[in-house]
């Protein structure tokens, strides 16, 4: 744990930020972790500035987990409203099929089942049904479907 007031002396470095910085060690004691944070920020206390870069470590991780998770391929709009109901719709439908696969106990992952459902969305078909598989004949000779191959082979 310390704050300290440096200067970058790279030659690259130096000429892309010539001003003096701070940097903030910080150690979480809770993962045992040693986190060090550069900033141009000299005004708030160590702890308010490891708090900040933490919080922003979350914001990191949810959008990650955005990515990974949520069909979004690119935002519609660019105010803030758009972006905002363009993500919670996709929460939403996220939330709905996780919801969907626990009501049904399909064995499917989440992606699968979106994929399927984009597909036959504007079917009249039971979400129930479409993970069930469909029962099969006991027997070949009570199909009614031609025998193309049994001759053949001599069956």
């Amino acid at each position: 744990v310390s704050d300290s007031t440096i200067r970058l002396t790279g030659l690259k470095t130096s000429r892309w930020y010539p001003d003096t910085l701070r940097m903030v060690v910080y150690e979480d004691y809770a993962t045992g972790n040693v986190y060090r944070f550069l900033t141009n920020d000299f005004t708030h206390s160590y702890l308010t500035i490891a708090e900040l870069y933490r919080e922003r470590w979350q914001v990191e991780c949810f959008f990650k987990w955005i990515k990974q998770h949520l069909n979004i391929k690119a935002f519609y709009g660019t105010s803030q409203n758009a972006v905002y109901s363009q993500i919670w719709i996709a929460i939403c439908d996220y939330l709905l099929l996780a919801i969907a696969r626990k009501m049904f106990h399909i064995d499917q992952e989440l992606y699968i089942l979106s994929s399927v459902v984009g597909k036959v969305l504007f079917e009249r078909k039971p979400l129930g049904e479409l993970f069930i598989k469909p029962k099969r004949p006991m027997n070949d000779s009570d199909s009614d479907q031609l025998n193309l191959w049994g001759n053949f082979f001599g069956q």
